[in-house]
């Protein structure tokens, strides 16, 4: 058995052991289960489940999975839910779970689900290691590689953090940064920052809600220079426009947390949790995305379930300003415009993008998309009747809707749909580059192998695709994120093997940007996701 299925997350071991009562289906009572299979299925849909369902099970993306819903279904159906997945955007897990697998996870949401617990400053301090002091950081590269086209690649199954030539495509070095990271971000160039060496640290944030801090100028053998735990679920981290700060938002504790950029000393933990858009209290209130503000001297925070962007001010982190917007739910992730003034984000539940207008600190706009839009890292470009624009892919729907996000040079189309483009199935990424005249999707949400496989490209002027690549053939792997390399001139494609982390699988495929042929695979990785190159992140190239 894949050992990634059954170990114990930090969340899984702090959430108490609860086993249900007697038997069985759609009968209304509660099945049985041994301690040892409710600590393997609480870990089970912790890894897999809690990020769209939540930790309490009350939905989100996902639907709500209490027991007065999931009893009412029964194991069986249950089992054959998990096992195909659904047509609203729910993956199928039968080539990730044994059959035994799927019918305990079944079993285990008829049952009440644990509350886990809250998580102090002191115990983040505890946590926080050094082990390469700040004062002995190098004051140039040490070693002669072109750093500023490294590719940070998150090895997702493995909990580590790959680290990539894009001139060589070599891997440099596997960083053990803990379970399951969902982003990595690094130091970026802003106006309040003119650095040599933005973009040289970089700060991983895991679904454990470990952090780890990167120096690219140290050997291999020492590029993890920090590390904390800031939550036991989390998903999204940043850094301050000026270096100081680090922040990351916690899914469980549902909390964001301030951090020193240097050493990761906790400094500042704010609860987000509250009334949300429909006056309703929220206990899980989680933070989805955060980013920094390229022109303002704050933070933009997602809080998911309130349905609120809350825009925070780091200038006097002890007298904290936060300017809460009222958006629609469920936030998930978003990007900003090519000016860095408005946020652009997805609203899974209610199908719109919601624009935030961070000079005024102000909700723009809501626009309306298609069935559960997830932009992932989104995508800027020019289109020729519409001007500037902006594209996401959908969770529920093979789709990219494209808008219009240049009210200054055209307020007509401003923050309107531009047009769509039909995909073959349901993605998760869209990714494009200044120098390039395509925009390319992904479909992983898609369950056929064949379409979960493959990657669309369309043209930016006659918004048809031009090809549908093949990305790979193999059983039991999905092609996902695309990111450019420092000039534009590739284009990288994860192949997600979702296998054991003993044998790594997976892969990056390399395209040219122009002609769309592969050029080569860059090979032993596990289930290698986000890819992040540091020039474009840190300069804000999309």
């Amino acid at each position: 058995m894949n050992k990634t299925k059954v170990a114990l997350s930090a969340l899984a071991l702090a959430m108490g052991v609860g086993m249900g009562g007697a038997a069985n289906a759609a009968t209304n009572t509660p099945p049985t289960l041994t301690p040892e299979e409710f600590d393997q299925a609480k870990s089970m849909y912790f890894q897999r489940c809690a990020g769209c369902h939540g930790v309490l099970r009350k939905g989100a993306t996902g639907k709500s999975l209490m027991p007065e819903e999931t009893l009412k279904k029964g194991t069986k159906r249950l089992s054959r839910i998990i096992e195909l997945g659904t047509e609203g955007g729910m993956n199928n897990f039968d080539d990730i779970f044994s059959k035994e697998e799927i019918d305990l996870l079944a079993k285990y949401i008829q049952l009440e689900p644990p509350v886990p617990p809250e998580m102090s400053l002191a115990m983040m301090k505890e946590r926080t290691k050094t082990y390469v002091e700040p004062k002995d950081y190098p004051t140039k590269p040490m070693h002669g590689r072109n750093w500023e086209n490294f590719f940070v690649v998150i090895e997702r199954d493995a909990g580590l953090a790959a680290i990539v030539d894009g001139d060589k495509h070599e891997i440099v070095a596997h960083i053990d940064t803990g379970y399951a990271v969902h982003v990595i971000k690094g130091t970026e160039h802003h106006k309040v920052d003119e650095a040599k060496d933005v973009g040289r640290f970089w700060y991983t944030i895991g679904r454990d809600g470990k952090v780890n801090k990167i120096d690219l100028w140290q050997t291999p053998d020492k590029m993890l220079v920090a590390e904390t735990q800031m939550a036991y679920d989390a998903r999204d981290i940043a850094v301050s426009g000026d270096g100081k700060y680090v922040i990351a938002g916690g899914y469980w504790p549902p909390h964001f947390v301030i951090m020193d950029a240097e050493t990761l000393e906790p400094l500042k933990v704010v609860s987000s949790r509250g009334i949300n858009v429909d006056g309703e209290y929220v206990e899980e209130s989680r933070v989805a995305a955060i980013y920094t503000t390229p022109n303002e001297p704050t933070w933009i925070v997602a809080i998911k379930e309130l349905g609120q962007m809350w825009q925070v001010d780091y200038s006097d982190i002890d007298n904290l300003r936060i300017d809460q917007m009222d958006t629609a739910k469920f936030l998930h992730d978003g990007f900003f415009d090519p000016t860095g003034r408005y946020f652009q984000i997805a609203a899974n539940a209610s199908n719109k993008m919601v624009v935030v207008d961070t000079k005024e600190r102000k909700l723009e706009k809501m626009i309306d998309v298609a069935s559960l839009p997830h932009p992932g890292p989104g995508a800027n470009w020019v289109d020729k009747e519409c001007g500037p624009v902006g594209g996401t892919t959908h969770l529920g729907i093979g789709e990219v809707s494209v808008w219009g996000n240049d009210p200054m040079g055209n307020p007509d189309q401003a923050w309107k749909l531009c047009y769509t483009v039909e995909t073959d199935g349901a993605g998760v990424f869209i990714r494009t580059h200044p120098t390039s005249q395509y925009v390319w999707a992904d479909q992983l949400k898609h369950p056929e192998p064949e379409i979960q496989q493959s990657v669309q490209v369309f043209d930016k002027d006659t918004r048809e695709i031009v090809k549908t690549i093949r990305v790979t053939e193999e059983p039991g792997k999905a092609a996902l994120h695309m990111e450019f390399n420092q000039d534009g001139t590739e284009v990288w494609v994860s192949v997600w093997n979702r296998s054991d982390n003993k044998n790594p699988t997976g892969e990056i495929v390399v395209y040219d940007a122009k002609t769309l042929e592969e050029k080569t695979r860059i090979k032993g990785l596990t289930t290698p996701t986000g890819k992040f190159n540091v020039y474009n992140r840190a300069n804000h190239k999309t």
